[in-house]
């Protein structure tokens, strides 16, 4: 035995805490999405610019994917439950101020704040329950309703935007943010504890604006890229994101006390469960865009009752993370992961088989198989991730493991939408009549949507003919997509299967000690997760039986 004391089991203050962990969770989650049903309503009011349009519905996600790492560790050193009652309140406020927004300018601004108190939400809620749930089994419990509430969020953010539009304005989208903050300020000091790093050390500001400015640029490139292609901008923003996020890693390694502890890095379970995280946002992401594309442009489908079949998908991953949590009790988590990632595999190549004639039952039942797949390796490595940190570092952990996450939304909408829209406008460079105009024929080359507006203009012979050449190239991009996503999970799964496989539920990998140790007298304390990990389970075989 390894002698450590038994942690305390959590009681029945802790999980109605975690009722109240699950809120602000929703909310971040929704925000996420809940302007995809207002952008008409939205744009008719305020009258934006493109360029305006796209900073509205895109700085949130900006913002809260710049500011996590900088958050988590700031919850680290004034506590957490502090930092998530400062977030509620600021939340709740910037939703009012974007509600009544009334200029776009105006919104730029409300939504960009909102993602700053966003990301103070979410490394708050999983640090605080790597404190309350000290057993493991109970944590991993905790955790996987995290995962289902944060992915319950994403799809009902539409559902419950497109309910609202039906009666109110598009500001309203906004207002249920309102009574959830509240409740969560009241609940919240007499329901969580107050944890924090005992001995924090000096906040470095400049560190947080690098490690702000080096996500903002990576992901603001990556999402440029997705929406017109490689370009110049696209690029220097990407290559200057990695320069700075260079600086950054540099800087870790010489500071005392370091924003981010790159020695957590070192830790195989924690290293092998980031890049795993990165993984499954960028297979849900990318291939997120061609379903709910395939179910309106190719099949005809609403927005809205897109957003119901979805649901089926949400309903699995949600159903799938809670199995796991009591699944993993008698099998170890390598094996729930691999699998589960493995299931992943089989759900894209159904989702490869989609074409024009295919009908909604192989789109749902391959976008199901994914979700299903992804819930059991998403809640374990985010279990993983929290618990092979220590306690004083939680909101460091869990807001590297956020980060990846929309690191790899942002990549698998850049990489797989990219790899799509490449094969659709090499199938459609022959494929435009020779009657339609050379502005809607650029238009039709360019995007499935695009031919669509082309197509309006022509006889009933000739737009038919265009949308069935179109619908084949955006599904033959839909197919390469799936193929190469598949690819990537499969191989996900065999390193998993050799990375995780001494790695138990029970106990919890030694975290290397201190942070200026992993900085200053270890070469690989700044190396990539995965090489990390690689590295050290070849190095390291001899560790904790655990392992």
């Amino acid at each position: 035995m390894s002698g450590h004391p038994i942690p305390a089991k959590a009681g029945r203050r802790e999980w109605i805490g975690l009722a109240g962990l699950a809120l602000p969770t929703l909310l971040v989650a929704m925000d996420l999405s809940v302007l995809i049903l207002a952008t008409p309503a939205l744009a008719a009011d305020l009258r934006p610019s493109a360029t305006q349009l796209l900073w509205i519905t895109d700085v949130y996600g900006f913002l809260i994917a710049g500011s996590l790492i900088t958050m988590g560790t700031l919850g680290d050193r004034i506590g957490r439950r502090r930092l998530l009652l400062i977030g509620s309140a600021a939340f709740g406020l910037t939703s009012l101020l974007a509600a009544f927004s009334t200029s776009a300018e105006m919104l730029i601004v409300a939504r960009a704040l909102l993602g700053v108190a966003g990301a103070t939400l979410m490394p708050s809620t999983l640090a605080l329950l790597r404190t309350m749930f000290a057993d493991s089994g109970q944590r991993t419990v905790a955790v996987g309703v995290w995962v289902a509430v944060f992915t319950g969020g994403t799809v009902a953010g539409p559902l419950l935007a497109g309910a609202l539009l039906e009666h109110f304005w598009w500001g309203s989208v906004f207002l249920p943010n309102l009574p959830v903050m509240a409740l969560l300020l009241i609940a919240a000091p007499r329901l969580l504890p107050e944890t924090r790093d005992p001995d924090p050390g000096r906040f470095d500001l400049l560190s947080a604006a690098l490690s702000v400015v080096a996500v903002l640029l990576v992901i603001y490139g990556v999402k440029r890229v997705a929406e017109d292609g490689p370009h110049i901008e696209a690029a220097a923003a990407i290559v200057c994101g990695v320069l700075v996020g260079g600086i950054f890693v540099i800087r870790q390694r010489r500071l005392t006390h370091p924003l981010m502890d790159l020695g957590l890095f070192r830790v195989t379970a924690f290293g092998v469960s980031v890049g795993i995280n990165v993984l499954i946002g960028v297979v849900m992401a990318g291939i997120f865009l061609f379903v709910a594309q395939h179910l309106q442009l190719v099949l005809g489908i609403s927005p809205f009752e897109a957003g119901l079949w979805l649901l089926p998908q949400t309903a699995g991953i949600i159903t799938a993370s809670l199995l796991t949590t009591v699944i993993v009790r008698w099998v170890r988590p390598v094996h729930l992961v691999s699998a589960g990632l493995a299931l992943a595999t089989a759900g894209l190549l159904v989702l490869a088989q989609v074409d024009g004639d295919t009908g909604l039952a192989v789109v749902i039942g391959g976008s199901v198989l994914l979700g299903v797949g992804v819930a059991p390796a998403s809640t374990l490595s985010t279990d993983l991730i929290v618990g092979s940190a220590p306690p004083e570092r939680a909101g460091a952990a869990s807001a590297i493991s956020e980060t990846a996450g929309e690191l790899g939304n942002a990549l698998g909408i850049a990489v797989l939408g990219s790899l799509g829209v490449a094969v659709y406008r090499t199938t459609m460079a022959g494929a435009v009549p020779p009657a339609v105009a050379p502005e809607a024929a650029d238009a039709a080359r360019d995007s499935l949507n695009g031919a669509i507006g082309a197509a309006a203009g022509l006889p009933p012979g000739a737009a038919a003919e265009l949308l069935d050449d179109a619908r084949t190239a955006f599904t033959a991009g839909f197919q390469l997509s799936a193929v190469a996503g598949a690819v990537a999970t499969l191989t996900a799964a065999i390193i998993a299967a050799l990375l995780l496989r001494r790695v138990r539920r029970d106990a919890e990998e030694p975290v290397p000690a201190a942070a200026p140790a992993a900085g200053k007298t270890s070469g690989d304390a700044g190396t990539p997760a995965c090489l990390s990990a690689i590295s050290n389970e070849v190095g390291d075989s001899d560790r904790s039986a655990h392992e």
